[in-house]
């Protein structure tokens, strides 16, 4: 009598909790998967292998500060003053956010140079 209908009331609650979690585990596995499908979708879309990007530094103070969100697509133009970049280094793991100061022409056999800097920095940089 009362011993069973609490013997079935334990094994009701406790599938219950495992149908719970079950669904708990599958909702985050699929937010996780529409994360990385939107993730790759924008990389396929901006041709970029990091669409996005969070400014690190001050470096470009006072057109980005630190924590600002970028949103990256490949260019194919050349590059031309005043022009924002997005470049990692071989050395370093965060990608690099600079303005393009001066681009000299290519001479024969030789590379565009590229002169780049932080809107906040004094000194700039040549690639």
């Amino acid at each position: 009598g009362t011993m069973e209908s609490m013997y079935d009331m334990y094994h009701t609650l406790k599938s219950m909790r495992k149908r719970q979690l079950a669904h708990q585990v599958l909702n985050l596995a699929m937010i996780v998967c529409s994360a990385l499908m939107i993730w790759k979708g924008l990389m396929v879309v901006t041709e970029s292998e990091s669409p996005v990007v969070v400014v690190l530094s001050g470096s470009m103070e006072p057109a980005f500060h630190r924590g600002d969100i970028l949103f990256l697509h490949m260019g194919y133009a050349p590059f031309r003053a005043g022009d924002i970049v997005v470049f990692k280094v071989a050395d370093r793991e965060i990608p690099i956010v600079h303005r393009v100061i001066k681009v000299r022409g290519a001479e024969p056999g030789r590379d565009d140079a590229v002169l780049w800097a932080g809107d906040g920095r004094v000194r700039a940089s040549r690639i």
